[in-house]
């Protein structure tokens, strides 16, 4: 579904991709690892349109993204959730997740009900300020406002972060029916292990920029696999 050729980014002098490959397969969750500040989240940056390449390319279901704004690969069905969540404080929770509407056909713009299906403690608080909630509840939120957009990839990073536990359980079970009952392609930038063991699919560890290991999840088990994730 997308495919990432020898992708280089800097800032300034600084080089925060160095030829990164990756194939994110349909219908499957991959997971991308590795220690702060090795890359991931400017890789994700670079994937929804937040960051130019440097060099190499993105594509996205056979068709290139590299010159593509944000909001036109949100058009062609990704969606991504920010690290840190950035839901809007001063809006409620209703108003959060109509900014999702702002890609769609006028017909199109209704909050599908899977969402309060998986995550009902949003429809309970449609009237609250996004501010007004936990950090958890606001996670929820941020991963409702991009499945209003109906995406077909779905880019998370670091969900769990911050977040106590019963709604980590929450939030992967929501990730897990959306790979299988939805057929949603979901790539996540996660560090906690136990999360993304459980969840993935696939993994990618990255280090120093670059892509050190690219394979089957069952690949963590491997001691020179997880070497690379001693944080």
């Amino acid at each position: 579904m997308l495919t990432v050729s020898n992708a280089t980014l800097h800032y300034g002098a600084a080089q925060a991709l160095r030829g990164v490959s990756l194939d994110i397969e349909p219908c499957r969750i991959t997971c991308v690892l590795g220690r702060n500040g090795v890359g991931k989240t400017s890789l994700l940056r670079a994937i929804v349109g937040q960051h130019q390449l440097s060099g190499g390319s993105i594509a996205f279901e056979g068709r290139p993204l590299d010159w593509l704004t944000a909001y036109d690969r949100a058009r062609l069905g990704i969606a991504f959730v920010p690290q840190g969540r950035e839901i809007f404080p001063l809006l409620s929770v209703k108003e959060n997740l109509e900014t999702g509407y702002a890609q769609l056909k006028r017909a199109e713009r209704l909050v599908p009900p899977h969402v309060f299906e998986l995550f009902p403690v949003l429809k309970q608080m449609l009237r609250r300020r996004g501010g007004d909630l936990s950090g958890g509840q606001q996670q929820q939120l941020a991963i409702g406002r991009a499945l209003v957009t109906r995406p077909k990839l779905l880019v998370l990073d670091e969900p769990t972060e911050g977040i106590q536990p019963s709604i980590i359980k929450d939030i992967a079970r929501a990730i897990q029916y959306l790979r299988d009952e939805m057929g949603l392609t979901i790539l996540l930038v996660e560090q906690y292990l136990d999360f993304a063991r459980a969840l993935a699919d696939r993994i990618a560890i990255m280090d120093r920029g670059e892509i050190v290991y690219s394979g089957e999840a069952a690949g963590l088990d491997d001691p020179e696999v997880s070497k690379h994730l001693m944080f």
